[in-house]
């Protein structure tokens, strides 16, 4: 697979980005994807919705409807673009929607396709709405119409494309247009694991890894990776690395806290940019409402991040809430970060 088809952002090195780091690339990380749904933990009825479809397509010999995948990033969306090309026996495409800057650049994508491949798109919400709209025929009709010449000599052209599937994966499925959203067969929301999950997860990256850990040490880890299987992996890396250079090489609770303290990880699994939200919020402007341009500003960061890192975790604890005029502190996040609750704002 060419460099120029695999678009990856890695601008953003903290430990919830957005988009794969370089680190998640390379073999060792790539190692710990399941190739098979069988193996995939969590997301039980993601996974048992793509099972039937996969099947039924296998039993039609047709390609399986278009898919989109959306939910906070780290949440296996293009693990399980990787599975379904995998069960559908096709190639499987990797760009991005800000990769795609224009018509010719899907075009060709798509003319390289062959029958049951995968095009996987990540954050499809932005592709340019000139380019999104050569997919709309393209997912429907499996054709892509050319027009050639201008004005009076203008021609159009329907090139017939070989029987793909789409895989669409977004962080803010709100801003994805109606009439590209419409177009999708299965529509399936990602949500945050559950600790047992993440403890399985822990356990079978630790044996890929060829690293010993106990199952308090698995517990701890789940307890802090935020409810992601891309964050557990990443602090797991983190923690061998510790317990490789100052214990015995085998991971415990007592080395998995110790790693994360270094790594500004809490108990809850914050980190130093969720913590400078939160005091934002609680000192700057006495614990909210406040819109979130003005957290931004403060903290220096863009709102998009905030929105799409850090929000998410955040709003699942009960940290943070939305209102129509602004994002507030609750008495959680007060008493988490050692403040003293005024009775007043949660009257």
């Amino acid at each position: 697979m060419s460099d120029d088809i695999i678009s990856y952002s890695s601008d953003d090195q903290s430990l919830v980005a957005a988009d794969p780091l370089p680190e998640d690339k390379d073999t060792e990380i790539l190692s710990l994807r399941p190739e098979r749904l069988t193996d995939y933990v969590g997301q039980t009825e993601v996974v048992e919705t793509l099972k039937i479809a996969i099947e039924a397509a296998m039993q039609r010999s047709e390609p399986i409807d278009h898919v989109l995948l959306h939910g906070p990033p780290g949440l296996g969306k293009t693990t399980l673009a990787h599975i379904i090309a995998n069960e559908m026996g096709g190639n499987l495409t990797i760009t991005s929607g800000p990769a795609l800057e224009k018509g010719g650049d899907l075009i060709g994508l798509l003319t390289h396709l062959e029958s049951n491949d995968i095009l996987f798109i990540d954050e499809i919400h932005r592709t340019p709405k000139s380019v999104e709209e050569f997919l709309y025929p393209a997912m429907e009709d499996f054709a892509i119409d050319f027009v050639f010449d201008k004005g009076v000599h203008a021609r159009s052209h329907r090139f017939q494309l070989k029987r793909f599937a789409l895989v669409g994966a977004t962080t803010r499925v709100g801003l994805l247009s109606a009439p590209l959203r419409d177009r999708f067969g299965i529509f399936r929301n990602l949500d945050f694991y559950a600790e047992s999950d993440l403890v399985k997860i822990t356990k079978r990256s630790a044996a890929l890894l060829g690293v010993a850990i106990d199952d308090e040490g698995a517990l701890t880890l789940a307890q802090r990776s935020r409810g992601t299987p891309r964050i557990v992996n990443r602090l797991l890396k983190r923690v061998r690395d510790y317990t490789q250079v100052r214990a015995d090489g085998n991971i415990t609770t007592e080395t998995v806290s110790a790693a994360l303290k270094l790594e500004g990880v809490d108990q809850k699994g914050l980190t130093e940019l969720d913590r400078r939200y939160l005091n934002t919020i609680i000192k700057f402007y006495h614990g909210g409402p406040v819109g979130i341009e003005a957290i931004a500003a403060t903290l220096q960061e863009e709102s998009d991040t905030l929105v799409d890192i850090v929000e998410p975790y955040l709003l699942k604890l009960g940290y943070i809430t939305r209102t129509s005029s602004g994002r507030k502190a609750s008495e959680a996040s007060f008493r988490h970060l050692g403040f003293k609750v005024q009775t007043k704002m949660f009257s």
